[in-house]
């Protein structure tokens, strides 16, 4: 199979079919009980995994030298100790990043955090679809709304601190909504992570032509629809344009950080697209977006194939201080 089909093969997988339970092993996680594939990654190595073993794998079908230079580690948790940092050995993603009115990004932001100003009055909203064909916790997808907001601690300009984030490749959010389509991954964000997740039907496709993902309502109706031919995609060499994304949070009443190292590998980007079908219906993304008041699409980030790395959370002591203060 040439490199192209094998890109297109594996963006076509759908993994949110629901598995029957001689498919599936019970396994527990912070307290609960959930049924993951049987001989699944999370089944065989409970977040462990054995490199040499997943370097054979054929979905994931390219060189993991990237997850060798960053060693699990057995760490303590708020659901007790776990291996870290959670690896994703082949994902793909599909980016908005779209302006919103400053007053209403606020009003959903909690103190002290600040929306990061893109235009005079307006603000970024981030949304996005992910495929995560082969991770750590068994194939997944998972779509995130969140605003992008200034660097906690940076009291520089925000146009400066965006052209820092966007020569830097690392930007900070707090996220919104970040639905998923496994149970497994639903325990994990809220018991882990107490990030705002729930079970939904979410799809992305990509094949040599075209990029179409959706999201279904809790009651099946359908939330958001995109459309969008697919962009000239390029190929980088490995780890030569990390990004970080870090998602702001609270955890237990205390601020937190949790880094996402992205490491690309066939991928494109395009500034004010014009061909974007983005449809919002009834459900709590659509409504979500509206509430906002998202409107130019001013970036569109493409990846096809990608690598990903989430660390575990961190303290923001320059938040929790200020949160002492006040």
């Amino acid at each position: 199979m040439s490199s192209t089909a094998a890109h297109s093969s594996a963006a076509r997988v759908k993994v949110n079919v629901p598995l029957l339970k001689s498919q599936t092993v019970q396994v527990e996680f912070g307290g609960q009980k959930v049924d993951v594939p049987k001989g699944g990654y999370y089944d065989r190595y409970r977040m462990n995994p054995d490199l040499d073993e997943v370097a054979q794998d054929p979905n994931v079908g390219r060189d993991i030298s990237f997850f060798r230079k960053i060693p699990k580690k057995l760490v303590d948790s708020r659901v007790g100790q776990v291996y870290a940092p959670n690896f994703y050995y082949r994902t793909s993603s599909l980016q908005l990043v779209l302006l919103a009115p400053l007053d209403r990004l606020t009003a959903k932001l909690p103190p002290p955090l600040e929306p990061m100003t893109a235009l005079p009055g307006y603000g970024l909203v981030a949304l996005t679809f992910y495929s995560y064909l082969v991770c750590d916790n068994d194939p997944y997808n998972e779509v995130s709304i969140a605003i992008i907001v200034r660097q906690p601690g940076n009291t520089s300009y925000s146009t400066r601190q965006l052209v820092s984030c966007i020569w830097n490749r690392t930007f900070y959010g707090y996220v919104l909504a970040l639905p998923v389509d496994t149970e497994i991954a639903r325990v994990r964000g809220i018991y882990g992570y107490q990030l705002p997740k729930w079970l939904a039907n979410i799809n992305l496709e990509m094949d040599d032509h075209d990029i179409k993902a959706d999201i279904a309502a809790t009651d099946g109706t359908p939330d958001l629809t995109l459309d969008v031919p697919l962009p000239a995609l390029r190929t980088i060499r490995s780890e030569s344009q990390i990004g970080t994304n870090n998602a702001i949070n609270k955890i237990d009443g205390k601020w937190c950080q949790i880094a996402v190292q992205t490491n690309p590998l066939l991928a494109a980007q395009c500034l004010f697209p014009n061909n974007v079908k983005l449809v919002r219906n009834h459900g709590p993304l659509s409504q979500l977006l509206n509430d906002l008041g998202v409107s130019t699409t001013v970036r569109m980030d493409v990846i096809k194939d990608a690598q990903m790395v989430l660390n575990m959370a961190t303290p923001l002591e320059v938040l929790n201080s200020v949160g002492s203060v006040l």
